[in-house]
C-alpha cells in the first residue's frame, strides 16, 4: 500500500541539491553497541550543528555500561557481556516505539501475541516475554502487566542508549530477569540537545511526533522535557478477513527529567512519565458504541500509566546511592464481550554501597519491592470464588557482589542475592563470572548463575483473555527456577582504514517448575501447570561488524537456538516437545553506505526467522502447523539539509510479506467471532458441521508476525545542540 498523504514537494529538491556535494550524513555519532558521545565534547563540533558520523571507532569497547554489574564500568572491563545500542542504530530503520525497534537486535524478537489488538512482548534467545525484565535508568519500572506498554511511548529524543544483557540477571535485579534484561537509559539533561524534533508519516497514515527540550530550572538544576505522540486511525483490511490488519492506536506520553547539582559534584536525578493510549482492533465496522457488546467484535484497550524514578547520593563520605521508583498502571479493556479491568501499583527502593578495597570492587545492596495488583479475573478472587482479594506482595532482598581484579587481564566476579517471598520463603540466587582479557582488542567472559520468577498468569498471557479458549489452572503454581551458563568472546581486528569485530556467545539454561501454556492437550483450553520435568534453552549467537572509513558499514547477526520441554507422562515415560512460537534460528543485518557526490546515506536493514510451531485448534484445523521462513526488509535514504536538519524516507517491508500467504485464513471463525453458530457435543468438544467443517472456535492467537504490508515512510529531524550553560558555576 503506497498511499502517502503528506509528502512535501521540496523533499526531492533537497535530496539532490540541499547540501554541498560530498557532505557527510548527520545523526550517527557511532554505530551499534557504542555509548553516545555528547556533541559538545567532540573536538571540532560546532554548536547548533547536527552531529556527523564519528570516526573514533577504536573507543567502542571503552564505553561505559552499568547493566551488568550495577556500577559504571568500561565495556571491555565488564565481566558481564553487555550489548549497547544507541539512537543512531535505531535510526537506520525508524519506528514508532522501542518495542518495534528491537527487531534489529540479534537474538531479540518482538512477538505479536494477538492478531486483533497487536499487543506483544519481547523474546530474548527464544524465551517468552515474561522472562525479560525491562528497566528505565536501571529501575524496574516495567512489570509483567505492562511489559509491552513499557516499551511504547518513550520519546526517542530522550534515549541515550539501550543496554541488553542476555541470560539470567536475577542476581542483581530479582524476579522477571530470568531470560534477560533491557535497560533503557535516558539522556543526562545537561548533555542533551537544546531542542530535538522528529516527525514521521507512513503510507498507512501513521503519524509520529517525538520532541525534546533542554532548559535550565535554576542555578543548580537542568531539566529535559520530552513528548511522544502517535496517531493511527485509518483501518486497513488488506487480507479481506473483515478485521483490521493493524490495531488502531492513539497515544501520548509526556516525560520530564531533572538533574540537581549538589556539593562535591553530586547529582540528584528525578524523572516522571505519564502515558495514555487508546488502542482498538476488530471488525472493520466496529465503533466505540459496540464496546463490550456481542454484536460486532472489537478489542478496545484504554491504558493509563504514571511512572516516577529517582536517584540520589547519600550525604555521607562513602559512595552510597539510594534509588527508587513507583508506577501506577490502569487498564480498562474489552475483548469482545469479555472485560478485563486491572490496576497495579508498584513501589521500589534500593540502597547501594560501593567500596573499593585494594583490587576488590565491592557492592552491597538492599532492595524492596511492593506490588499491589487487582483485576476482575479469577487471579484475584478469594478462596470462596465469590469475593475479591487483591494481591499484595512485599519482596525484600539483600545482595552482595565482589569484583576482584586478579591481574590486569583476569577478573573474577562473585555475587549472592537473597529475596524473601511471603508465599515461597527465602530464595537464594548466586552468580559467578570470570573475564580474561587476551589483549587490547579481545576478551573472553564466562558467566554462570541462577534465576527465579513468580508468575501471575492473567497479567502475562493475552490468550487467557481473548478468543474462546477456557483458561484452566491445574494446580497451585510454584516459582520458576533456572540455572544458566554463558560463554562470550569479543574480538576487534584493525584493518587499513577499517575494522572488523566479532562478538560470539554460547549459552545453556535449564529450567525447573517452568510454566508455559498448554495449547495441545485440549484445543478448547489453555492449561497452566508447573512442568513435571525440565526445560532446556541452548544456543549460539554471532554479531559481526565491518566499517570502512565510516563510508561503508555492514553489521550482521545470527542466532541458533534449541528450546525443548521434557515432561513426565502419566505412564512414567518422558516426552520432549518444542514450545510454540520459538524459532530455531534467526538473523539480522544492516548495510549502510554514503553515495559520493550527493551526500545521501543509504541504509538497508532486515531480519529473517526460521520456522516456529504454531497453536492450532485441533486436528481438522487447515492452517499450517509451522510458520514458513519469513523476512522483513527495509530501505531508507537520509540527507542532511543545512546545519540542523535531516530528511529521511524509504520503504518498509520491501517484499510485502504478510503471514496470510499459504493459509486459508489467519483468524479462525472470523465470520462468527462470538461463536453463536458453533455446536458442541456432550463433552464440550466442538462438533464439525456444514457451517463449521473444521470444528473451530473463534481464535485470533495464531500469529507470529505483523500483518502490515509494504508502505512508504517520510520524516524530518531537527537538532539544535547549543553549548549548555553553567550550573552552579561549573560546566
Amino acid at each position: 500500500m503506497f498511499r502517502l498523504h503528506i509528502i512535501p514537494v521540496f523533499f526531492l529538491y533537497f535530496v539532490f541539491h540541499g547540501t554541498e556535494a560530498g557532505a557527510q550524513l548527520p545523526g550517527r555519532v557511532q554505530t551499534a553497541r557504542q555509548d553516545t558521545i555528547p556533541s559538545d565534547s567532540i573536538p571540532g563540533k560546532r554548536a547548533g550543528v547536527v552531529e556527523e558520523r564519528d570516526s573514533a571507532f577504536s573507543k567502542s569497547m571503552d564505553d561505559i555500561v552499568i547493566s551488568g554489574t550495577l556500577r559504571p564500568v568500561r565495556r571491555l572491563e565488564s565481566p558481564v557481556a553487555v550489548e549497547v545500542y544507541t539512537p543512531q542504530f535505531f535510526r537506520m530503520n525508524p519506528v514508532a516505539s522501542v518495542f518495534e525497534a528491537m527487531q534489529g537486535v540479534n537474538g531479540v524478537r518482538p512477538q505479536i501475541n494477538c492478531n486483533i489488538c497487536a499487543t506483544g512482548d519481547i523474546h530474548i534467545n527464544g524465551m517468552e516475554g515474561p522472562y525479560t525484565m525491562v528497566t528505565i535508568d536501571g529501575m524496574p519500572i516495567v512489570s509483567s502487566l505492562s511489559s509491552v506498554y513499557g516499551l511504547f511511548g518513550i520519546p526517542s529524543q530522550l534515549i541515550e542508549r539501550v543496554e541488553v544483557v542476555k541470560g539470567p540477571a536475577s542476581g542483581l535485579y530479582g524476579s522477571e530477569a530470568v531470560g534477560g534484561l533491557i535497560n533503557i537509559i535516558t539522556r543526562n539533561p545537561y548533555h542533551a540537545p537544546s531542542v530535538s524534533l522528529d516527525l514521521m508519516a507512513s503510507g498507512w497514515q501513521e503519524y509520529l511526533a517525538d520532541a525534546g527540550v533542554r532548559w535550565n530550572a535554576g542555578k543548580k538544576a537542568t531539566a529535559l522535557t520530552g513528548l511522544h505522540v502517535f496517531h493511527y486511525d485509518h483501518p486497513v483490511d488488506a487480507n479481506a478477513d473483515g478485521f483490521t490488519d493493524l490495531a488502531l492506536q492513539k497515544r501520548v506520553s509526556l516525560f520530564q527529567k531533572m538533574n540537581f547539582s549538589g556539593k562535591d559534584n553530586r547529582t540528584t536525578s528525578i524523572a516522571a512519565r505519564y502515558f495514555y493510549e487508546d488502542r482498538w482492533g476488530g471488525e472493520m465496522n466496529w465503533s466505540k458504541r459496540f464496546r463490550g457488546s456481542d454484536s460486532i467484535y472489537g478489542e478496545s484497550i484504554y491504558t493509563n500509566r504514571l511512572e516516577l524514578i529517582g536517584n540520589s547520593p547519600l550525604p555521607v563520605t562513602e559512595n552510597m546511592q539510594f534509588s527508587w521508583s513507583y508506577n501506577y498502571h490502569h487498564q480498562d479493556s474489552w475483548y469482545g464481550n469479555t472485560r478485563y479491568l486491572a490496576s497495579q501499583h508498584i513501589g521500589f527502593g534500593q540502597l547501594t554501597w560501593y567500596k573499593n578495597i585494594r583490587r576488590h570492587d565491592l557492592l552491597f545492596g538492599s532492595a524492596a519491592r511492593y506490588t499491589f495488583y487487582d483485576d476482575n479475573s479469577p487471579a484475584t478472587r478469594d478462596s470462596s470464588g465469590n469475593g475479591n482479594k487483591p494481591s499484595r506482595v512485599l519482596l525484600p532482598g539483600l545482595f552482595l557482589q565482589d569484583e576482584w581484579k586478579i591481574t590486569d587481564r583476569y577478573t573474577l566476579l562473585s555475587g549472592l542475592r537473597v529475596d524473601h517471598h511471603p508465599d515461597h520463603g527465602m530464595i537464594f540466587i548466586p552468580r559467578l563470572a570470570f573475564k580474561w582479557r587476551t589483549d587490547k582488542a579481545g576478551v573472553f567472559r564466562l558467566n554462570a548463575g541462577t534465576g527465579f520468577r513468580v508468575v501471575n498468569l492473567f497479567t502475562e498471557e493475552h490468550a487467557a483473555l481473548t478468543g474462546a479458549r477456557q483458561v484452566v489452572i491445574a494446580e497451585s503454581l510454584d516459582p520458576e527456577r533456572s540455572m544458566n551458563v554463558n560463554l562470550n568472546h569479543y574480538l576487534r581486528i584493525p584493518l587499513y582504514h577499517a575494522f572488523l569485530t566479532f562478538d560470539a556467545s554460547l549459552w545453556y539454561t535449564r529450567f525447573s517448575n517452568q510454566i508455559i501454556p498448554d495449547y495441545d492437550t485440549n484445543p478448547n483450553q489453555i492449561i497452566y501447570r508447573n512442568l513435571n520435568g525440565y526445560a532446556i534453552s541452548k544456543g549460539a549467537s554471532l554479531n559481526t561488524e565491518f566499517n570502512w572509513k565510516n563510508q561503508f558499514r555492514v553489521q550482521a547477526g545470527l542466532t541458533l537456538q534449541d528450546i525443548r520441554q521434557t515432561r513426565e507422562l502419566a505412564d512414567g515415560k518422558m516426552e520432549t516437545t518444542r514450545p510454540v512460537l520459538t524459532e530455531s534460528w534467526s538473523g539480522v543485518w544492516s548495510v549502510g553506505c554514503r553515495i559520493p557526490g550527493v551526500g545521501i546515506w543509504v541504509d538497508y536493514t532486515g531480519n529473517i526467522y526460521g520456522p516456529m510451531r504454531l497453536p492450532l485448534l485441533g486436528g481438522l484445523d487447515p492452517r499450517k502447523p509451522e510458520s514458513p521462513v519469513w523476512s522483513i526488509q527495509n530501505l531508507q535514504l537520509t540527507k542532511r539539509v543545512g546545519p540542523s536538519f535531516e530528511l529521511y524516507g524509504g520503504i518498509k517491508n520491501l517484499l510485502n510479506w504478510t503471514p496470510v500467504g499459504g493459509n486459508p485464513f489467519i483468524i479462525a471463525r472470523a465470520e462468527d467471532p462470538f461463536d453463536k453458530n458453533v455446536e458442541y457435543d456432550s463433552n464440550g468438544q466442538v462438533v464439525s458441521t456444514p457451517s463449521n467443517p473444521y470444528a473451530l472456535t473463534f481464535d485470533p492467537t495464531y500469529v507470529y508476525a505483523p500483518n502490515q504490508g509494504r508502505r512508504l515512510f517520510l520524516g524530518i529531524r531537527y537538532t539544535l545542540s547549543q553549548k549548555p550553560g553553567t550550573v552552579d558555576g561549573k560546566k
